[in-house]
């Protein structure tokens, strides 16, 4: 896997990275990998078996045909088509990984050149239990630090609050309370166009002075009134 790993680390940044890792991996691990680097390849359009073939050996050609043979993928017209099994266990890999992404940058703050390769061999260990553990710590996030979309969970749907979210809706801060802008989910790019031209921006600090009958936010120098609906789509981690 080592070629597939160079290459996705040279040319698609945010998604698939392996850096650092070494001695032999299981079938498993290899297998979570090409499904890993399909769903990447499928969030740009089709997944062509040309550009696939490009980014891999021989070694994993074979595996990818096993997964035919299993019924994970299909191959229609020079595309692979993920099919019922493979799209699951696709999606579960995405998930750990993009969660285990937010963790080490939320909750660690780790620089990127640390976070990727740490996250590449966390999503390996994370069991379904520990991973909706995290994904509730963190507020339910729905993309990852680059902002590719996180697969929901379980525990999404259910949306549990057992334990205290690490991120949450800016309308959940308490008056006087200040907090970080970690993500930012609008409703259309106007909007967050418009947001980004008064400063909130995610990294920017804010304080809550009012939630009625507006959200109003101190950002600096600068007071903003929110309706409602922004206000829960601003996510933060109080400071």
């Amino acid at each position: 896997m080592e070629a597939v790993k160079g290459r996705l680390a040279a040319g698609q940044k945010g998604h698939v990275h392996r850096w650092n890792e070494t001695g032999p991996r299981s079938e498993t691990h290899q297998r979570e990998e090409i499904l890993e680097l399909l769903w990447t390849l499928r969030e740009k359009g089709p997944i062509r078996m040309e550009e696939f073939l490009e980014m891999t050996e021989k070694e994993e050609t074979k595996i990818l045909e096993e997964m035919r043979d299993e019924e994970w993928i299909s191959l229609k017209e020079g595309q692979i088509v993920l099919k019922e099994e493979g799209e699951r266990r696709a999606k579960e890999v995405i998930r750990r990984h993009r969660l285990a992404e937010r963790l080490l940058s939320e909750v660690f703050e780790l620089e990127e050149k640390y976070m990727e390769p740490s996250a590449c061999q966390f999503e390996h260990i994370l069991s379904p239990q520990v991973l909706d553990s995290v994904c509730t710590f963190l507020g339910h996030p729905p993309i990852c630090p680059h902002g590719k979309p996180i697969p929901p969970g379980l525990c999404c749907l259910k949306y549990k609050r057992e334990i205290e979210p690490l991120v949450r809706p800016l309308s959940d801060l308490k008056l006087g309370e200040r907090g970080r802008i970690v993500f930012i989910t609008p409703r259309s790019r106007t909007l967050l166009e418009r947001l980004s031209s008064f400063g909130l921006v995610p990294g920017s600090e804010i304080r809550l002075g009012q939630k009625k009958p507006s959200f109003v936010v101190e950002l600096g120098e600068t007071t903003l009134a929110l309706d409602g609906d922004i206000a829960r789509e601003v996510y933060v981690k109080k400071v």
